[in-house]
């Protein structure tokens, strides 16, 4: 199993893969609005996951999350791709109960016992969550990919959206960032052992206790940081809330050798280049915040943590540090300091 390298058949890294939000967004919005009043969340804010409610106490939280390895190893790939897509259940104040495997595989290049290791590092992370596995889809395909359609259930009253933060709100991250340029550097053999070890940790912790520390504190507003980065989700959160906001450079937390690794060119990732070009439309960084750090605020984020707006007296509730506020301005617009 350890004949071919994963990470070697993948064009882009986790979700470094995804289509660029400056095209993907203006093709969602086209698309016809739904109607149906049980509808209660669904493209036009970007958000994480769609809810629709089925009685008064009582919705479904729906997503699907794949991309193509990220790692070698094919049980953490697993662990890694699962933990990514459960991540938007919880983002949305959700429960997960139930996945579907997506994948695309060629058995004839990568053979079966791998893939055996992908499905299992995906069956034990959902286990861990408390949902089960119903069934999946494969497909032949040169390019591995792995991921999961996940059903979540909530009470319509207790979803938490990303359009709820309010000026004067705190920022909480729950977790560092910089799996994208980790993750990068390990496809070019840069990354060291230790700081594969430190991102991966990162990846398969599931947001589930940060969820639930986030809703008891009356979480306002949250969403989850992956493939857009930090700025990218918190341009959709600010947005969508109608605020503006302000990050903190410093106090935004870091995956173990991650800035020294983004003082290489080499180890940043195509879709944290296309994050940095999309934030030059609405961010802006002061003259004190050194290239280093921008690039690690534009890092395309693979099962990242959850960025929670808060009452400021109730953020020492949830796990994380503070990074940043919203603040009254443009829509979407943020500072970086």
């Amino acid at each position: 199993m350890t004949a071919v390298k994963l990470t070697s058949l993948s064009h882009g890294a986790g979700c470094a893969c995804k289509v660029p939000a400056a095209l993907l967004g203006p093709l969602v919005q086209a698309l016809p609005v739904p109607t149906d009043p049980n509808l209660l969340v669904g493209t036009q804010t970007s958000d994480d996951a769609g809810v629709y409610r089925l009685r008064d106490d009582l919705a479904v939280v729906q997503t699907a999350d794949f991309f193509t390895p990220i790692v070698d190893d094919p049980y953490d790939f697993g662990r890694i791709a699962a933990t990514n897509a459960l991540s938007d259940v919880y983002a949305m104040g959700g429960r997960p109960v139930s996945a579907l495997n997506l994948v695309a595989w060629s058995v004839e290049d990568l053979g079966a016992e791998m893939l055996g290791e992908v499905l299992r590092g995906g069956h034990d992370v959902v286990a861990a969550a408390g949902a089960v596995i119903v069934g999946g889809h494969t497909i032949d395909d040169p390019e591995p990919k792995y991921g999961l359609a996940v059903t979540g259930v909530v009470d319509p009253a207790e979803v938490i959206t990303n359009a709820g933060g309010r000026a004067g709100d705190v920022l909480v991250l729950t977790k560092p960032v910089g799996a994208g340029a980790v993750t990068t550097a390990l496809k070019k053999g840069l990354a060291s052992d230790d700081a594969l070890t430190a991102a991966v940790e990162v990846m398969t912790e599931l947001n589930a206790v940060a969820a639930e520390a986030a809703r008891a504190a009356g979480a306002h507003a949250m969403t989850d940081v992956t493939g857009f980065g930090l700025l990218g989700h918190l341009h959709e959160l600010s947005l969508a809330g109608g605020v503006a906001a302000l990050v903190e450079a410093d106090a935004v937390p870091v995956i173990t050798g991650v800035l020294e690794l983004l003082a290489d060119d080499r180890a940043i990732a195509g879709g944290s280049r296309n994050n940095r070009r999309y934030a030059e439309e609405f961010a802006s960084f002061g003259s004190g915040v050194d290239e280093v750090h921008q690039r690690l605020v534009t890092d395309a984020m693979t099962s990242g943590g959850l960025l929670v707006a808060v009452d400021p007296g109730r953020a020492g509730e949830v796990p994380g540090p503070v990074i940043g506020r919203l603040i009254d301005g443009e829509p979407g617009a943020i500072t970086v300091v």
